[in-house]
């Protein structure tokens, strides 16, 4: 083996230092713009480098790493390890040893350069050894975009949270019941908006949930026609429903909620903790996107993924408790006690491997076996007005877009029948008075809303202290 390729075996995880912009589009680049071959470029060694340093230098040490169909990478040396993009926003690939993480380059609102990924950091699976990164690809990969994103998914042709809107939808179908929340009363569209992920969380490019397999068939016979996670042998393993407030925060708390879960699940419910969304909101580098123009944070309308929340960020800077730095609902300095101990998570995944192979059975396994898993889907404005039953969009105001979007983070952890309709069981972030004690069913087996098309789940690192 060469020594260029003894370098590479201990090299591990790229991570690009990003921030929430203002304009109304990140990024938006398809499976077939990242899929190819692309060169690898990192700098010097800095083994002793903080995790904030400004990363410029990526031209020392280049390896050249092909993406292929569906979740192929084999770099150059012939090591084959496995890619997946990440939403429309960039892609991460783990081949010979090394784990690469990039959000794909836009110069404007209207033009996405999908063929090279922002500069970042790169570091070994223990965060030492870091180096800067920078990505092309050999074939060019720019994307124009036909038009800049809609501020909003939500399109408003009957008042939110209004009795004429409450009648519409209870008169449009008998599958769920709608109501008008008080706590609701005076709050701006705009509000709405941010609760349902804020106003940049539109995400215009997603997969379809995956075929069910022949062997997912098998599985699913496998498994109970109804679970969840809230009653298994006497035993609650989730964690309390939480308010976001006015802040487009719902990915915080989604990829809280699944680690706080799954804590409880690995430990029997010994280790019961209430992770720090706020931690998030206002320290965590992924949970923004670059336009190097104007800053701002995770909380007005920049949005997050739980890929690299819930998995990334939970893996490379750990998670702390809410006393270490309290729910705000708004922006600010990272004000996160740096004394508290932090708690890891690891091996995190889309369900089904990479982006673009889940489906409804195989959220149920990772469910059933590992704990909850965080998802995303499309908040419409009937959705606001939820009390009760199997949700599905009762199509009031506008018919499902071409795309397959979202804009919401939540929880799932479990799932049921009701008079023939399959269901998922949900927990929400709009407080315990909203739905179901704050929770929601939404149909199972139809991807409704986009649910079953790119679920996330990471597995704890326990702590004995």
């Amino acid at each position: 083996m060469s020594k260029l390729a003894k370098l590479f075996v201990n090299v591990a995880a790229v991570i690009i230092l990003a921030v929430c912009i203002q304009a109304d589009t990140f990024a938006n680049c398809t499976y077939e713009d990242i899929r190819g071959t692309w060169v690898f470029e990192m700098g010097p060694s800095q083994k002793d480098a903080s995790k904030d340093l400004e990363c410029t230098s990526t031209k020392q040490i280049s390896v050249k790493v092909t993406l292929d169909y569906p979740d192929i990478a084999i770099d150059e040396f012939g090591n084959k390890g496995f890619w997946t993009i990440i939403y429309n926003q960039g892609f991460e690939v783990v081949v010979g040893g090394v784990k690469y993480f990039g959000f794909s380059v836009f110069k404007s609102q209207r033009v996405s350069v999908c063929d090279q990924v922002n500069p970042g950091w790169a570091h070994d699976v223990h965060g030492h050894d870091r180096r800067c990164f920078q990505g092309k690809k050999q074939s060019p990969a720019i994307k124009f975009m036909a038009k800049a994103f809609p501020g909003s998914t939500l399109r408003f042709q009957k008042a939110i949270n209004s009795e004429e809107m409450v009648a519409s939808i209870n008169k449009a179908q008998k599958s769920w019941t709608a109501t008008k929340y008080p706590q609701f009363e005076g709050l701006s569209h705009e509000d709405f908006v941010k609760m349902a992920g804020g106003k940049n969380s539109k995400v215009m490019s997603r997969p379809k949930s995956a075929p069910v397999t022949e062997k997912q068939e098998n599985v699913r016979g496998s498994l109970p026609t109804s679970f969840d996670w809230r009653k298994v042998e006497g035993q609650n393993f989730v964690s309390p429903v939480r308010n976001q407030q006015q802040c487009g925060s719902c990915y915080a708390f989604a990829s809280m909620a699944m680690a706080e879960s799954r804590v409880q699940i690995m430990t029997n419910n010994t280790q019961k903790h209430v992770f720090s969304p706020q931690d998030i909101v206002e320290c965590s580098p992924y949970s923004q996107v670059m336009n190097y123009v104007s800053l701002s944070l995770g909380c007005g309308g920049g949005g997050g993924l739980p890929y690299l929340i819930g998995g990334k960020y939970a893996e490379d800077f750990g998670l702390v408790d809410e006393k270490c730095n309290l729910y705000k609902g708004f922006d600010g300095k990272c004000s996160t006690d740096k004394s508290c101990s932090r708690y890891y998570m690891t091996d995190y995944k889309y369900v089904g491997g990479y982006y673009g192979g889940c489906n409804e059975v195989a959220m149920m396994e990772a469910i059933y076996n590992r704990g909850p898993v965080a998802v995303g889907f499309e908040v419409y404005d009937d959705f606001m007005s939820y009390k009760s039953g199997v949700y599905h969009h009762a199509f009031l105001s506008h018919p499902f877009e071409p795309f397959e979007l979202t804009n919401h983070a939540v929880l799932v952890v479990g799932w049921g029948e009701v008079n023939s309709d399959r269901y998922w069981i949900v927990k929400n972030s709009w407080g315990s008075t909203w739905g179901i004690d704050g929770y929601f069913w939404i149909r199972r087996g139809t991807d409704e809303c986009g649910i079953e098309s790119m679920a996330v789940e990471a597995t704890p690192i326990l702590r004995f202290d």
